[in-house]
C-alpha cells in the first residue's frame, strides 16, 4: 500500500492530457477476443466478496423477493433497550451505560434474557469486564466489536451460537473460554483480536464460519481435541475435516515458509489472511479451490505455486501481496474471481492453450464470460484502449492504477463494476459507449482529474456513490428524462442536457 501511494504522490504533479489517438495494447488483443465472441461459456462467474457487515455466510437468492418486515417495538430497562421475541424472552438490542464491569442482568422487565442482539455493545470503549448470564442461548453478529477496552468476558455454558463477527475487534482481550455448549461460530468471530494469545475449540463446535481469527497476530495457539468430529490442526493451521479445507493459518505464528498438507482441497476465504511472516507457501495438488481473499496481505510472500490440480481461484486471492512477483496460472483453472491480484502487481503467466484465461500485454482477461479482470496498477502506460470483444469491466480492474490518463471502452462493454475506475487520480478521459447498461458502486469514485463524462440512455443502473469524490467533474453528460438524469438530480450531481451541448456545437 506504501509503495502504491508513493507512486500516486509523485504522479499527482504529472501534466494530463486525452489523445484521440489511443494506443491499442496489441493487434492480437482484439482479434483473440473476437474469435472467442460466440463460445459458450465455460466456467461460471465467482461470486463477488460481500461486505465487512455481511450477516451470515450463506449467499442471498438474487431472485429473491424482498419481503416487507414490520420492525419490532423496542423497550427501555436501565441502560438496555431490548426487543420481545416470539416466546416472549428479550433480546437485547442497544446499552448505554459507561460501565467498565458489567454483568449483564438475567431479566429485563421480567422477561428472561436468551439473546444477545446484533451490535448492542458495539464501539463500547468503557467495557473491561463482562459476565453473561447464563440464560443466553446466542451472542448476535458483532455484539461486541470495537470493545477496545474489553480483556474479560465469561460466556456461561448456555451459549450455543456465538455469531459473525462477535468479537471483531476487541483488541485487548488476551483470553476466552468457549464453553463445550458452543455449536456455531461464525465468520470472523475474534477477527483482530490482535492480543488473543491462545484459544481452545471445544468437540462441541459442529459449524465453524470463514477464518474466525483472522489478522489475530499474537495467536500462538489454536487447540482442538484428536476426537474432535469436525476439526483439526495441523502445524497450527485450523482444518475442516469434512471439506478438506484449510479455514485458519494464524498470523502470529513465526514461520516463513508453510507447507499445506496433502489432501487438502479447499483454502478457504481469508485462510492466511494477514500472515505477513509468510514468504513461501507450498500447495500440494489435492487442492482444486483457492477461496477470495486466501492470501489477502501476505505481504512478504514472494513465491507461491499453483499446481494442475485448482480449477477454481477466488476474487481478491493473492490482494496485497506486494512482494509477489511473479504468478503462472495453470490450465486447470477455469473459474476467476474479480481482480484476484488487487494492489499487487506480480507479472502473470498463463500458458496459450488455457482454455478460460488470456494474458494480453500484463492484463488478464476471462476468456469464459469475456471480462477484463485485472490491469497491472504499476503499467507506466498513460492511455489504455480495452479490447473489442470484452462485455465486462470486473470490479476493481483498474483500481487505483496512478499512470493511466486516458481509457476507452469498446462497444461491446455492457457492465462496468464496482471500483472499477476507482482512485485513478490522473483519469482525464473515458468514453462510456451505449452499449452500457450498468454500473457498479464507487465505478468512478475518486478520479480526481475527471472533469466531464457522458452517461448514455441505454444505462438504467448505476450504483451508490458512482461519481462520488470526483473533485473536479463539473458535468455529466445525459439526455432529459433519462436514468442519468435521475441519478444526477437524486444524488445532487452536476449534469448538462446532451441537446443542450448539441445547440451550443452547433
Amino acid at each position: 500500500m506504501k509503495r502504491l501511494l508513493a507512486f500516486m504522490l509523485a504522479l499527482l504533479s504529472l501534466a494530463v492530457g486525452c489523445s484521440s489517438n489511443v494506443a491499442r495494447p496489441a493487434a492480437q488483443g482484439e482479434d483473440i477476443f473476437d474469435a472467442i465472441a460466440e463460445d459458450k461459456p465455460i466456467a461460471k462467474k465467482a461470486l463477488s466478496f460481500g461486505d465487512d457487515d455481511s450477516k451470515t455466510d450463506a449467499a442471498t437468492s438474487i431472485d429473491a423477493t424482498p419481503q416487507p418486515t414490520k420492525e419490532p417495538e423496542v423497550f427501555t430497562c436501565g441502560d438496555y433497550e431490548y426487543v420481545l421475541l416470539e416466546d416472549g424472552t428479550a433480546e437485547i438490542h442497544g446499552y448505554t451505560g459507561g460501565t467498565e464491569t458489567l454483568v449483564i442482568p438475567d431479566t429485563l422487565d421480567g422477561h428472561s434474557v436468551t439473546r444477545i442482539g446484533d451490535r448492542p455493545f458495539r464501539n463500547n470503549r468503557s467495557l473491561i469486564s463482562v459476565t453473561i448470564p447464563d440464560s443466553v442461548t446466542s451472542i448476535g453478529y458483532n455484539a461486541f466489536n470495537y470493545c477496545d477496552s474489553l480483556t474479560n468476558i465469561s460466556i456461561p455454558n448456555s451459549v450455543t451460537i456465538i455469531g459473525p463477527g462477535a468479537f471483531h475487534s476487541c483488541r485487548n482481550l488476551t483470553s476466552i473460554t468457549i464453553p463445550e455448549s458452543v455449536t456455531n461460530i461464525g465468520s470472523s468471530a475474534f477477527s483482530y483480536c490482535i492480543n488473543l494469545i491462545s484459544i481452545n475449540i471445544p468437540d462441541s463446535v459442529i459449524a465453524i464460519g470463514v477464518n474466525p481469527f483472522e489478522n489475530c497476530d499474537a495467536l500462538k495457539k489454536i487447540s482442538v481435541s484428536q476426537d474432535h468430529p469436525l476439526l483439526t490442526v495441523i502445524d497450527g493451521g485450523l482444518f475442516n475435516k469434512a471439506d478438506k479445507s484449510i479455514i485458519c493459518y494464524p498470523a502470529g505464528l513465526k514461520a516463513k515458509e508453510y507447507q499445506i498438507p496433502q489432501g487438502t482441497t479447499v483454502i478457504g476465504s481469508f485462510a492466511f489472511g494477514g500472515c505477513e511472516r509468510l514468504t513461501s507457501i507450498s500447495m500440494p495438488n489435492s487442492v482444486t479451490t483457492i477461496e477470495k481473499y486466501a492470501f489477502f496481505a501476505c505481504s512478504k510472500l514472494t513465491n507461491i505455486n499453483i499446481p494442475d490440480s485448482v480449477t477454481t481461484i477466488g476474487s481478491h486471492a493473492f490482494s496485497s501481496c506486494y512482494g509477489l512477483s511473479s504468478i503462472t496460472i495453470p490450465d486447470s483453472v477455469i473459474t476467476i474471481g474479480e481482480n484476484p491480484f488487487s494492489y499487487a502487481a506480480p507479472d502473470i503467466k498463463v500458458s496459450e492453450n488455457n482454455p478460460a484465461l488470456a494474458v494480453i500485454d500484463g492484463v488478464l482477461f476471462s476468456k469464459a464470460d469475456k471480462r477484463l479482470v485485472y490491469y497491472p496498477v504499476m503499467h507506466t502506460e498513460k492511455e489504455y484502449e480495452i479490447p473489442q470483444g470484452i462485455s465486462i469491466i470486473d470490479g476493481f480492474a483498474f483500481m487505483g492504477c496512478p499512470f493511466l490518463t486516458s481509457i476507452t471502452i469498446p462497444d461491446s462493454v455492457t457492465n462496468i463494476g464496482e471500483r472499477a475506475f476507482e482512485g485513478i487520480s490522473n483519469l482525464t478521459c473515458v468514453t462510456i459507449p451505449d452499449s452500457v447498461t450498468s454500473i457498479g458502486d464507487y465505478a468512478f469514485h475518486g478520479c480526481y482529474s475527471l472533469t466531464t463524462i457522458t452517461v448514455p440512455d441505454q444505462v438504467k443502473d448505476i450504483g451508490l456513490h458512482a461519481f462520488a469524490d470526483c473533485r473536479n467533474l463539473s458535468s455529466i453528460i445525459v439526455s432529459r428524462g433519462s436514468y442519468a438524469a435521475q441519478y444526477c438530480e437524486e444524488n445532487d450531481l452536476p449534469c448538462t442536457y446532451s441537446d443542450a451541448m448539441d445547440l451550443l456545437n452547433h
